[in-house]
């Protein structure tokens, strides 16, 4: 597998879908060989699940994005307080926050308080290129003031809601 994935000649592979920290333990072997050809990897996890110590010894990077509470996912499946606290711990961990309005910031304003997170990112949830430009322009002010980071979606943009693509 390492070897069809170091075939793509890319610098940056990003493991993501469901909650790949689940499945860390076999993706080991392979993000280690990455990392030894010199190839940067990068979890997009939803927080939930604590990364061993053999996997961020591997330099691997973490993009934390927790589920708000309009996701609808309860808050004990969303919120676990160890792997958010481990992940604030880490150099290498971004947390991305998808909101609706700006009443979603002050949900993330508790998860920074309470974990002590940085490296804060917002984007703006929707599934066309005018709600995503719509969300930027409501969140924009209120992101800035707060010294986060904003965020386009590029995959809507370009694909819309297509899925597979």
């Amino acid at each position: 597998m390492t070897e069809r994935l170091l075939g793509f000649g890319v610098e940056l592979i990003v493991i993501s879908g469901g909650e790949p920290l689940s499945q860390q333990d076999r993706v080991l072997p392979a993000v280690r060989a990455l990392r030894a050809h010199g190839v940067a990897v990068e979890f997009e996890t939803n927080g939930t699940v604590i990364p061993t110590t053999d996997l961020v010894a591997t330099g691997a990077r973490f993009n934390v994005s927790p589920k708000l509470a309009h996701s609808g996912v309860a808050e004990h499946r969303r919120k676990v307080p160890e792997a958010l606290t481990c992940f604030a711990r880490l150099p290498n961990a971004a947390f991305k926050f998808v909101c609706g309005d700006t009443s979603d910031l002050d949900e993330v304003d508790a998860f920074v308080t309470e974990f002590g997170l940085r490296n804060v990112w917002i984007m703006p949830r929707g599934q066309s290129p005018e709600e995503i430009d719509l969300g930027i322009r409501t969140l924009a002010d209120a992101v800035i003031a707060r010294k986060w980071n904003l965020s386009g979606r590029l995959h809507v943009n370009i694909w819309g809601n297509k899925r597979g693509v």
